[in-house]
C-alpha cells in the first residue's frame, strides 16, 4: 500500500495553528519581564514611621544594578522632590547599597520613595513605598501601576527577542546543516532564502531592540524611540555594546552567507571545494560563537554566581540549539520544497541532532543549577515552573526526533534481496546513496518527451508561437506534478516529513518558553529576595536601628479591622521611644480606646514588661524611656481594645541589638 506525504498547506497550516495557541497561551499569562536583581531592604523600610527626618533613603538589592542620576526619588505628600538628586555609592564587598540624600528640615507627613533602574542581566526593574516622619499624612502621589518593562514597549522588546532567537538558530543552525550534512543544498534555493531569511530576521530584530531599550528601560513611551540622547545612553551601557557587537558580527555573518551560497556552489574541483568549506567551518564557528557571546555577556549568565563558568556555558548551549532547532527548519524547508534531499545528509543530521541534544542536556543541568539551586525555589517560584514546562517540552521534542531517526534508519535501509525485479533493486541502491542520478534521469526523460511533444506540434509552434510556449508551460507544469506525486509516494519520506513538521511546531513553542524564561527572575534570586525581604520586615531588625513592624488585628467588633505600626526608636539596648500608629484598612486614623504594650525575651526568662503609652491624638499612641535590659530576640504583644468587650492580642518577634 503506498503512503502518500501531507499536503504541506494542511498539515504544515494545521501545526502552526497548534503552535500558535500554544505559544498564545503561554505568553498571555506571562507577566513583563520580572526583576532579576531584587531591591531586599530599605532604610527607611516600606511603612515605617521615624521620629526625625533622616538625612538619606537607601536601598539595598540582590545583585548589581546600574544607577543614573534619576534612578532614586522621593516625593513630599505635595509631590515636590525631597531629595537632593545625588546619588549616594553605599557598596561594600556583596552588598549593593545605593542611596539618595534629603533635604535638610523636611516636615513630618508621609513620603514616596520611588526607584527605577536596570539589573546586571539587562532588564529593568521598578518600584516605590513610603514612610512617614512624624507621623502618616495624606499624599498626592500616586504610585505608579506600569510594570517596569511592560505596555506596548515591553511588548515589542519581548516579540523582538523572540525573533532574535529565532533568527540566530535559523542563520547558524541552517549554515551547519549545508557545510556539515548537505554541501550539495548550498545550491537549492529554498535552503537559500531560509538561511537569508534568518539572517535578516536576527539583524533587524536587533535593530529592534537597540532603538526601543531606551523607552524600555525608562519611561515606557513609544515616542522616546527617536530620543537620539537616549540612544547615546544605552550604547554606553553594557547591553547597548552587546546589541552594537552583534550587528558588526551579523556584517561578518553575510560575508559567510555570501560565500557560501556563492564561491562555494560555483566551485567544481573537490579540492578546492573541501579546502573553502573548511575555512567557511572555521570562520562560521568563530562568528557565531561571537554572536551567541553577545547574549551570555549581557544576560543571564553574566550575573549571579560561577560567571567565569556560565558564560561559556552559555555559549554552548546557545550553539546546541541553534545546531537542532536550525537545521531542523532548513532540513523541514528541504523535505517540502528542495526536488530532493541526500538520504545520507539526513542520516548525518541525525547524528549532529544526537550530539547538540547531549550537550543541551549537559549545560542545561548545569544553568538549572545556578538558576535554580534547590527544589522549592523548582516548584515555587514563577522561573522554575517554566522549567518544568521547558524540560517537559525538550522531553516530547526528543520523542519526536526518536521518531524522525526511526524514519530515517528505514530510508537507509535498502531494499531486500528477494525483491523480484532487478532494476528496482538497482534504482533503490542508487537512492540510498544520492538522488542526483534518480533526478537527472526524470530530467533526461521529461526532455525526451518534451522532444517528442515538440516533434508532434512543430507544425502548431511554426504557425502561432504563443501556443508553443502555452503547450511548453502545460508540459513542465504535468512533469513537475508527475515527479512530485512519485516523491510524495515514498512512505518513509512521508513519514519522515510528518514527524520533522512536528517536531518544529514543537520547537516554535519551547523558544517560546526559552524567551519568556530568560526575562523571568531566576528562582534562586526569587528565593533570596524573599528570605531577605521576610528578615526586613519580620522577626529580625538591624542593630542600632528603629524597630519599625506592622501587626494587623481583628477584634470582631464594629470598626474592629486595622493595622497597628510599632516603632521602637533607636531599637537597642536601652531607653527607647515607643510610636504606636493604628489605622483602619484604608490607612486612614482609628481612635481606640486603649492599647497596651509588653514585652518578653522568652529566652532569658525576661518580662512580659508591660508598657502603658499615652495617647497623643486620633490614632497615634507614644510612650517614652522604655527600657530593653539586654539584647536578643524580643516578643511584642500589643493588645488593641476597640470598645467596652472586643478586644485582641496580637505580638510579633523582633530582634533587639
Amino acid at each position: 500500500m503506498t503512503t502518500t506525504a501531507p499536503r504541506l498547506g494542511t498539515a504544515l497550516a494545521r501545526l502552526l495553528i497548534l503552535a500558535a495557541a500554544l505559544l498564545g497561551t503561554l505568553l498571555a499569562g506571562a507577566a513583563p519581564a520580572s526583576a532579576h536583581a531584587a531591591l531586599t531592604g530599605s532604610d527607611p523600610k516600606d511603612g515605617a514611621v521615624v521620629a526625625t527626618a533622616p538625612k538619606e533613603v537607601n536601598l539595598t538589592f540582590s545583585e548589581q544594578v546600574a544607577m543614573s542620576a534619576d534612578s532614586i526619588r522621593v516625593l513630599d505628600p505635595a509631590g515636590r522632590r525631597a531629595d537632593t538628586g545625588e546619588i549616594l555609592d553605599l557598596c561594600s564587598g556583596s552588598i549593593v547599597r545605593y542611596g539618595v540624600a534629603l533635604r535638610a528640615g523636611l516636615p513630618d507627613g508621609t513620603y514616596t520613595v520611588a526607584w527605577q533602574t536596570v539589573s546586571a542581566d539587562s532588564h529593568p526593574i521598578a518600584g516605590a513605598f513610603t514612610f512617614s516622619i512624624g507621623a502618616p499624612s495624606t499624599t498626592s502621589v500616586a504610585l505608579p501601576d506600569r510594570a517596569a518593562g511592560g505596555g506596548l514597549v515591553g511588548a515589542l522588546y519581548g516579540i523582538a527577542r523572540y525573533v532574535s532567537y529565532a533568527g540566530f538558530a535559523v542563520l547558524v543552525g541552517g549554515g551547519a546543516f549545508v557545510l556539515a550534512c548537505w554541501p550539495r543544498g548550498a545550491g537549492v534555493r529554498p535552503v537559500q532564502r531560509t538561511v537569508v531569511r534568518g539572517w535578516l530576521a536576527l539583524t533587524g530584530a536587533t535593530l529592534l531592540m537597540l532603538l526601543l531599550r531606551n523607552p524600555y528601560t525608562g519611561s515606557g513611551e513609544l515616542s522616546d524611540v527617536f530620543d537620539l540622547a537616549g540612544l547615546k545612553a544605552v550604547l554606553e551601557t553594557k547591553t547597548g555594546a552587546a546589541l552594537t557587537s552583534r550587528l558588526l558580527l551579523l556584517g561578518a555573518a553575510a560575508l559567510f552567507v555570501a560565500v557560501l551560497f556563492g564561491a562555494y556552489v560555483r566551485r567544481t574541483d573537490p579540492k578546492e571545494k573541501k579546502d573553502l568549506s573548511f575555512g567557511l567551518g572555521i570562520g562560521g564557528t568563530v562568528v557565531a560563537a561571537g554572536v551567541a557571546g553577545t547574549w551570555a555577556l549581557a544576560e543571564h549568565a553574566s550575573t549571579g554566581i560561577q560567571p567565569g563558568i556560565a558564560m561559556p556555558v552559555d555559549i554552548l548551549h546557545l550553539l546546541a540549539v541553534a545546531a537542532w532547532l536550525g537545521g531542523l527548519t532548513v532540513l523541514l524547508v528541504s523535505l517540502y520544497k528542495a526536488p530532493s534531499v541526500d538520504r545520507s545528509a539526513i542520516e548525518r543530521f541525525s547524528r549532529v541532532a544526537f550530539g547538540s541534544v547531549v550537550v543541551l542536556a549537559a549545560t542545561g543541568l548545569y544553568q538549572s543549577w545556578r538558576q535554580v539551586g534547590s527544589w522549592s525555589a523548582l516548584t515555587g517560584t514563577r522561573y522554575g515552573q517554566l522549567l518544568l514546562v521547558k524540560i517537559g517540552l525538550m522531553a516530547v521534542l526528543i520523542g519526536i526526533a526518536w521518531i524522525s531517526r526511526r524514519w530515517t534508519r528505514r530510508l537507509a535501509d535498502p531494499t531486500p534481496a528477494d525483491e523480484p525485479d532487478d532494476t528496482e533493486k538497482t534504482g533503490t541502491t542508487e537512492n540510498t546513496g544520492t538522488t542526483e542520478k534518480t533526478e537527472e534521469s526524470e530530467h533526461a526523460e521529461e526532455s525526451e518527451e518534451a522532444g517528442q511533444d515538440s516533434d508532434a506540434g512543430d507544425g502548431a509552434s511554426a504557425a502561432d508561437p504563443e501556443r508553443a510556449a502555452q503547450l511548453a508551460r502545460q508540459r513542465a507544469a504535468v512533469a513537475t506534478a508527475r515527479r512530485k506525486r512519485e516523491r510524495d509516494a515514498d512512505p518513509e519520506r512521508a513519514g519522515l516529513r510528518r514527524s520533522v513538521l512536528t517536531e518544529a511546531a514543537v520547537a516554535v513553542v519551547l523558544l517560546a518558553v526559552t524567551t519568556v524564561l530568560t526575562s523571568t527572575e531566576p528562582g534562586r534570586t526569587e528565593e533570596e529576595a524573599g528570605r531577605s525581604g521576610s528578615t526586613a520586615s519580620g522577626p529580625a531588625a538591624v542593630p542600632d536601628r528603629p524597630v519599625d513592624i506592622r501587626l494587623p488585628f481583628d477584634t470582631g467588633g464594629v470598626d474592629g479591622k486595622g493595622v497597628v505600626r510599632l516603632s521602637l526608636d533607636p531599637g537597642r539596648t536601652g531607653a527607647n521611644a515607643l510610636h504606636l500608629f493604628v489605622e483602619r484598612p484604608n490607612g486612614k486614623p482609628l481612635d481606640v480606646p486603649e492599647i497596651k504594650v509588653a514585652l518578653t525575651l522568652e529566652a532569658k526568662d525576661v518580662g512580659p514588661l508591660p508598657v502603658a503609652p499615652d495617647r497623643i491624638q486620633t490614632g497615634h499612641w507614644s510612650a517614652s524611656g522604655v527600657q530593653i535590659p539586654m539584647p536578643g530576640e524580643w516578643k511584642i504583644q500589643v493588645t488593641v481594645r476597640t470598645s467596652d468587650i472586643d478586644q485582641t492580642t496580637i505580638e510579633k518577634n523582633v530582634k533587639i541589638g
